[in-house]
């Protein structure tokens, strides 16, 4: 994925829908979270507060895998329907590697991969008029 090119990332806090605009044409790329219902389980057989930490230091991988791909791009387009775009918005604005990159943020319900192709085509071919 090339610099200069713009991505809309469609997300929650089980997956990232990664759907690159170049030139009108999607592609679209799946970031999966590694902390699924099976690790929350075993954590919290041993105890809720090992469950929490595991569960932030998972994240905190899921949101570092995105961050690597973020870094190719020049304006990115974070929606979907949890607060898990602002935590990654949030983390990516504390870390000067993102400071010349246009990240903008979006509520959005759950969508079809239809759906999302046709809300980040949208998105960036409004900006694009303005």
């Amino acid at each position: 994925m090339a610099a200069g090119k713009k991505l809309g990332i469609w997300m929650d806090h089980a997956s990232a829908h990664l759907i690159e605009f170049p030139n009108g044409s999607l592609e679209q790329r799946i970031i999966a979270s590694t902390f699924d219902n099976e690790s929350k389980q075993e954590a919290l057989t041993r105890s809720e507060h090992i469950m929490h930490n595991k569960e932030h230091q998972k994240q905190s991988e899921y949101y570092k895998e995105i961050g690597e791909v973020i870094k190719n791009y020049n304006e990115v387009l974070l929606f979907g329907p949890t607060d898990a775009r602002l935590e990654l918005f949030n983390t990516l604005k504390a870390n000067h590697h993102f400071e010349n990159i246009k990240i903008e943020v979006q509520s959005a319900d759950k969508m079809s991969d239809i759906e999302q192709h046709n809300f980040v085509k949208d998105y960036f071919s409004n900006t694009i008029k303005k």
